[in-house]
């Protein structure tokens, strides 16, 4: 017998920051629907049953706006859902979502809230959640589809096959851009090993790099929703981008003549065609054509020996450019990092040489 799991609150506000959801807060909401839990179990039964639906979490302010139906106080089963989803008004479950606290309940939340929702059973899921801050389910009867509301965001809860669907097409995607990014990675490692300052080369590393972060976010939240059933997507979306932020950022770190936390956050900010804009990339790297031939700074080769930031940026400030550091011998530089790490450095760099 399959053994669903309990119903846990586990709504992790953002402090101070009225309307708005955290990364923190829309994970720990997706967790709470994913596949296999209980009250996933009583979304889909309720779907099923063929009536529209509200169910709320309680919370201080929500106690404020209920009006009518009658009290529960009974233990969370997706059954119990399934009957009481039979009347009109809306369920309340309690702050921990392991009991059911009310039924057929009137949401009374201001009129004046605006609400981009059509239907009576929604424009009051939507106004709730805004008002209260909590989290509002709406079922469809007519639509015969499930939205979850929590302060400003709605957000659509798919069946499983469709989550399935939809995140086996992002891993698919995924793997052919990690192809494409350690493409254009491998075609760098050689121009700055000949200490070649390509621009176009590090713009194309950093679009397909955005792109894959980009695209694993939107993965993330289908896996968290898929809870148990999205483990083995998990594990390959995690080796699809192993390095791959790192590899970009450091990229960043070379190229952009701005500063390099700006940019970074400049960039994470992109939309998918943004990304895919060169003009916008190089506006943001805040390079043009004067860039063109300047020296590799080198932090991204740099960063695969074993020295510490630190005494890259040692050899840096002292040699000048990734070209300097790489045809220098080693005494040039054992007075920087000292004798034998600058020997341990000597036969990294030709390792990186010979397998770039």
């Amino acid at each position: 017998m399959e053994i669903k799991k309990e119903v846990q609150g586990t709504i992790t506000p953002q402090q101070n920051t009225p309307g708005k959801v955290s990364e923190d807060e829309f994970y720990s909401i997706l967790k709470i629907i994913s596949s296999g839990t209980n009250l996933r179990s009583a979304l889909d039964i309720a779907l099923k049953v063929g009536k529209g639906a509200l169910i709320a979490v309680e919370n201080d302010i929500l106690l404020q706006i209920l009006d009518g139906g009658f009290r529960v106080n009974c233990r969370f089963t997706p059954q119990r859902i399934a009957e009481l989803v039979k009347m009109d008004g809306a369920i309340i479950l309690s702050k921990d979502m392991k009991r059911i606290n009310y039924a057929n309940v009137i949401l009374t939340p201001d009129n004046k809230i605006k609400t981009h929702e059509t239907g009576a059973r929604h424009k009051a899921a939507e106004r709730t959640a805004k008002q209260t801050g909590t989290l509002v389910i709406a079922i469809s009867e007519r639509k015969h589809d499930i939205h979850l509301f929590y302060k400003n965001i709605k957000y659509p809860v798919r069946s499983t096959e469709e989550l399935l669907r939809k995140a086996s097409t992002y891993v698919q995607m995924l793997e052919k851009q990690g192809e494409l990014f350690d493409t254009c990675v491998d075609k760098l490692n050689r121009l700055e090993l000949r200490n070649y300052y390509s621009l176009d080369q590090a713009v194309s590393v950093v679009q397909r790099g955005k792109l894959i972060q980009r695209m694993s976010d939107d993965l993330k939240k289908y896996i968290f929703e898929l809870g148990t059933e999205g483990l083995i997507l998990k594990i390959r979306m995690k080796e699809i981008i192993a390095e791959v932020e790192k590899e970009t950022n450091l990229v960043i770190k070379d190229y952009s003549t701005l500063d390099y936390k700006k940019s970074k956050i400049l960039l994470d900010q992109l939309s998918y065609d943004e990304i895919l804009d060169y003009g916008k990339i190089l506006q943001i790297l805040a390079c043009d054509e004067r860039n063109r031939n300047l020296n590799v700074k080198g932090w991204r080769l740099l960063s695969r020996t074993t020295l510490s930031e630190s005494e890259i940026a040692k050899l840096l400030r002292d040699k000048g450019s990734l070209g300097a550091i790489i045809h220098s011998n080693v005494q040039s530089y054992s007075h920087i990092i000292g004798e034998d790490k600058a020997k341990r450095f000597k036969d990294e760099i030709e390792r990186i040489k010979l397998n770039p």
